[in-house]
């Protein structure tokens, strides 16, 4: 599925990785807990355009996780979730659309798992802490990423394998 590791993609990988981790952490507040809008998450949108951003994207959820203080629990199945996600946005990346729906999915159903059996959050039920997080997924990765993607088709700037011309890597 993945082309070889170049110098440039673990490059990239790494800059995503650490941009995840800056936006989670300045946005701590709204980045964790039963109810969260994780800024981070509009990242997701970036297998559009690079393959980099798979592994770049679940090692930045392992950090961000880690240095937020988060529970052994969480930094193993929330990163799964984000890994889960990136890669089915990877495959998906024909249809630009289409690219945030499996991070939303994945999260949406075990991130809410994560909240009660990790943290013991009982209250919401877990089929509202469901709704909790698919909104706030909904917000970071679907509302957020496309404005993402939007202003990086549009700069026209190559920052990443062949956005420059607003294709993906095949």
């Amino acid at each position: 599925m993945f082309k070889s590791m170049t110098t440039q993609k673990l490059t990239v990988g790494a800059l995503i990785a650490a941009l995840y981790v800056v936006l989670t952490l300045i946005f701590a507040p709204i980045s964790f807990g039963p109810m969260q809008v994780r800024i981070a998450e509009a990242l997701t949108i970036l297998p559009l355009f690079t393959s980099a951003a798979v592994p770049g994207l679940f090692v930045g959820c392992i950090i961000a996780n880690f240095m937020g203080g988060a529970i052994a629990l969480d930094v193993v199945f929330g990163s799964l979730a984000t890994l889960i996600g990136a890669v089915g946005g990877y495959m998906l990346r024909s249809n630009r659309w289409l690219v945030p729906v499996p991070a939303i999915i994945s999260n949406t159903l075990i991130v809410p798992f994560v909240l009660k059996y990790g943290y013991g959050v009982a209250d919401p039920a877990l089929p509202f802490m469901a709704v909790y997080i698919l909104i706030g997924e909904i917000v970071g990765c679907y509302i957020l990423g496309e404005l993402l993607a939007s202003a990086l088709i549009r700069s026209n700037v190559r920052i990443f394998d062949k956005a420059a011309t607003g294709t993906s890597e095949k």
